[in-house]
């Protein structure tokens, strides 16, 4: 086969992959519609999405579209982090940004009145609800922007500037672990229950601002597509061709941190699918940004809307928060990837 041939195959196969994914969301999601604690067929979906149905447009919608949008988000963050800091370990997880907002929230739970809780049978509930979510998306953008000065000031290598993520991560974890010790035992149930991540927090109009933040962020990213693959020949060639890879990794930084912050704060931490998605996609199609970028968010989308089904599904009436779902399911997945892809996964 010609050199044009094979290219054509391969855009074909890419472009293939990226139709199959949205085919797999659109039935992945109507089986998550139909799934609970009230199951429904098909004919019974259609007649209660006509009829207005409150268990599906006040509970499984949202939390569907939340899933959706959430999990899109935090992969093409994670996307773009392993590319401006050429680093395949790079995600908002392991920068420390989700445990940014985990302190946030601490502090928010404990000092500013947000930590009253009542008990509701077994389960703990927030009074107030967007007291945390600020806090965690203060916290998550001081992690982001203290890697960010770092970097800009000293000049930091990407693989330094992950490094400087991982120390920030541990602080952060030892500022969580601090204000637990001298917390009541309802607010250190409290802060390790808004630390499980839960795309059932999220409301509509909580839900229309990460849809606008996402919008947002990937029409950036996408434009950004070719600037990202010259960068992976290496900075001098990026220059040769007109890019500026500093000013393109400050932007990309800014951008996915912010888009992570809205994220998790407004539905915990959820780690992995920022790790997970792009590798997927890179050891399925390859690393050109022009694909990777829209099939890492329809596969982050996937992860984090079958994670959260089998977590509300699988021991139902009880519900296991999404968070612990992707991580024990995220954490093998990345060992078998990195064994399987070695090589690939690294480039």
């Amino acid at each position: 086969m010609s050199v044009a041939g094979e290219y054509k195959r391969l855009i074909w196969k890419r472009i293939s992959f990226g139709i199959f994914l949205i085919l797999l969301l659109i039935l992945l999601s109507a089986i998550a519609l139909g799934l609970g604690a009230y199951q429904m067929s098909i004919a019974e979906l259609f007649r209660a999405i006509l009829d207005g149905n409150p268990v599906l447009w006040n509970v499984r919608i949202p939390r569907i579209i939340t899933a959706i949008f959430v999990g899109a988000s935090l992969a093409i963050a994670g996307a773009v982090m392993q590319c401006i800091l050429k680093n395949p370990l790079a995600s908002p997880f392991t920068l420390g940004i989700s445990q940014g907002a985990a302190f946030g929230a601490a502090i928010a739970i404990v000092y500013f009145g947000a930590g009253q809780m009542h008990r509701v049978g077994e389960a703990l509930t927030i009074f107030n609800p967007y007291v945390v979510p600020i806090f965690a998306f203060s916290g998550s953008l001081i992690s982001a922007f203290v890697i960010l000065a770092l970097a800009k000031l000293r000049d930091l290598s990407p693989e330094a500037i992950v490094l400087a993520g991982v120390a920030m991560s541990a602080l952060f974890q030892a500022g969580v672990m601090l204000i637990q010790y001298f917390a009541t035992d309802v607010q250190v149930a409290s802060i390790v229950f808004w630390t499980f991540g839960d795309v059932a927090r999220a409301r509509w109009i909580e839900i229309y601002l990460i849809i606008a933040v996402f919008v947002i962020c990937f029409i950036y990213f996408f434009y950004r597509r070719w600037d990202y693959n010259s960068l992976l020949a290496g900075d001098e060639t990026a220059i040769s061709l007109g890019v500026k890879p500093q000013r393109i990794r400050l932007e990309g930084m800014l951008l996915s941190s912010f888009l992570t912050a809205v994220c998790v704060s407004f539905t915990g931490i959820i780690g992995f699918i920022g790790l997970v998605a792009p590798h997927i996609v890179r050891l399925t199609i390859g690393g050109d940004y022009r694909f990777l970028i829209p099939s890492t968010a329809l596969v982050g989308a996937l992860v984090l809307l079958a994670s959260d089904t089998v977590g509300r599904t699988v021991i139902s009436p009880v519900i296991i928060p999404v968070g612990i779902i992707t991580s024990i399911v995220g954490a093998p997945m990345f060992i078998y990837l990195l064994l399987r892809g070695g090589k690939s996964v690294r480039s």
